[in-house]
């Protein structure tokens, strides 16, 4: 669906204004391309701070601490 809503845009921008839909289209990959290792650096510092944070909560898991979001099947109704 969003394909479709994106065509659909382009489209009506090709109609409009036919130059910036053509930049569009050229500068779309090139964008995509710069934006590649900012994604990288964005997955390297997730998986720093969900280390940390492991880190940080095993002593509460090694004395059998479970969260409530962790474990949904044991919750009890009230």
């Amino acid at each position: 669906m969003r394909i479709l809503i994106l065509l659909v845009g382009w489209c009506l921008l090709l109609v409009l204004c036919w130059p910036l839909a053509l930049l569009t289209l050229i500068l779309t990959p090139l964008i995509w391309l710069i934006s590649l290792p900012i994604r990288l650096v964005m997955v390297c510092v997730e998986s720093v701070f969900a280390l940390i944070r492991a880190i940080l909560f095993l002593p509460a898991r090694l004395l059998g601490f479970r969260s409530h979001r962790a474990c949904p099947s044991q919750r009890t109704a009230s």
